[in-house]
This record gives C-alpha cells, sequence and structure tokens, in this order.
C-alpha cells in the first residue's frame, strides 16, 4: 500500500472539508448525488467515447497502482543480470537455461530465452524493443485516461452548474427557495474541478512516473542481456547496469 498515496487524498478532501466547516458551510450541502451523477457519468461516458476498450480498461486496472504501487527493484534485477553475466562467462550461456524455470515477469524470461538460445546482441535488442515500444505505448495511452478525465470533469461540472440554474429559474416564484438552490446547482462545478485536480490529474501523474520507472527497468534488461551475450566483462556490466539505478554521484 502507498500511504503516501492515501495520506495524500486524505489531507486535500480534509483540507476541502475542515475549509467549510471553518467557513461556517454545512457539510451536508456539498452531498448532491444529481450533481455527483452528472459530472462522474458524464466524465465516464466521454472518455469511453475517446479511448478504444482495451485502453480504458487498462487504465483503469492501472488506477490501482497509486495505491498498490508495482514492485520496481532495479537494483535488485541489475544484480540479477550481473550474476547471469558471471555464469555465462564461467560456464556458457545454455547454463543459464537453468534460470528460466524461476522467472516469472514475461518479458525478463523472453530476453533470457531469447539469450540462452543463441541470439546475437543485436537480433536480441531488435526483438525486444519492439516489445518494449508496445508495452510502452498501451501505458502512456491508459496514463491519458485520467488526464482525459481532468479535461472533461471541470466543463462537464458548469454543465451540471446551468443546468441545475435552469432548474432554480423555474423556481424564481419561490424565493425563499433561491439562495439554496443557487448553492445546490454550484455543486457540480466543484464535484467537475475537485476531482480534476484532486484526483484525476494526480492519478495521471503517478502513473507517468511509475511507467517511466517500469521502461527504465526493462531497457536495463535489454542492455544487460545485450552485454552478455557480447561476452563483457561481469565487472563492467555491474558497473554500467549501476548507472540505471544511481543518481550520477555515487562511486
Amino acid at each position: 500500500m502507498d500511504k503516501l498515496s492515501l495520506f495524500g487524498i486524505l489531507i486535500a478532501v480534509g483540507g476541502i472539508l475542515g475549509g467549510q466547516w471553518l467557513e461556517g458551510g454545512s457539510i451536508d450541502v456539498l452531498a448532491q448525488l444529481a450533481a455527483f451523477a452528472i459530472v462522474f457519468g458524464g466524465t465516464i461516458g466521454a472518455v469511453m467515447l475517446q479511448h478504444p476498450i482495451h485502453v480504458f480498461l487498462t487504465g483503469l486496472k492501472m488506477g490501482g497502482w497509486v495505491f498498490v504501487t508495482p514492485v520496481i527493484d532495479v537494483q535488485k534485477l541489475a544484480y540479477q543480470i550481473t550474476a547471469w553475466g558471471s555464469v555465462a562467462r564461467k560456464d556458457g550461456i545454455l547454463a543459464l537455461e537453468a534460470q528460466l524455470r524461476n522467472i516469472e515477469d514475461p518479458f525478463v524470461a523472453k530476453g533470457l530465452q531469447l539469450l540462452v538460445d543463441g541470439n546475437s546482441a543485436e537480433k536480441i535488442r531488435e526483438i525486444m524493443d519492439i516489445d518494449l515500444q508496445s508495452y510502452e505505448t498501451l501505458r502512456w495511452q491508459a496514463a491519458r485516461v485520467w488526464e482525459s478525465a481532468a479535461g472533461y470533469a471541470p466543463t462537464i461540472g458548469i454543465l451540471g452548474a446551468v443546468l441545475g440554474l435552469v432548474h432554480v429559474m423555474q423556481s424564481l416564484g419561490e424565493p425563499a427557495k433561491l439562495g439554496a438552490g443557487i448553492a445546490v446547482a454550484f455543486i457540480a462545478t466543484i464535484y467537475g474541478v475537485g476531482s480534476a485536480n484532486l484526483l484525476f490529474l494526480p492519478i495521471a501523474g503517478k502513473l507517468k512516473i511509475i511507467i517511466q520507472q517500469q521502461v527504465n527497468m526493462r531497457e536495463m534488461l535489454i542492455d544487460g542481456l545485450c552485454m552478455i551475450s557480447n561476452a563483457e566483462n561481469p565487472r563492467f556490466i555491474e558497473n554500467k547496469l549501476r548507472g540505471y539505478y544511481t543518481d550520477g554521484t555515487q562511486a
């Protein structure tokens, strides 16, 4: 569980509700089912219209990464690649075949299989780069699902406010109800702007960071496999891969 994401949402929502309470406003007035239906129903429908079904579903699934981040241990993989290099240098590349049964990541398993099969570094890079490009393209498109939602939500919130005002205009004969009616009408705008800036945009931003980390790890794997294929010294492999998980200031 990513506690920072959880605390971030709690602090953001708590700050808004707390501010409403400190100003003497009622928190109950913010709970409007009609405004919720207009904003979130309209936003979801617009996003579905914009994206293909597999991109939309992937985006929804990736949204869970914000709270349960996939394990991305670049340093551990770098050590593993270096160990493969030592085994290949000592016992030959075919000795790495025994490692395949212990690998769960399909991308890593495919890369190691290509190496064990005796493919050249150029062939390994050519094949793995295609897989990486497909992986990266889908994930970036999926992250944009949340960006799209952030773009549509405020506008649909304004639409909800206009609809609410239309309803208020129909009640001009009852002045006592106008104030409360106008307040309720603008709740849709709060939902739209709030969801875009407190939920959708932050989720999209965090997903981009996670995707970049995953791409970085896969690029490191490709480099490592190519170096093993070229029979590079394990110490050279280790030193080069270290650049993928340090900031350049460490020895």
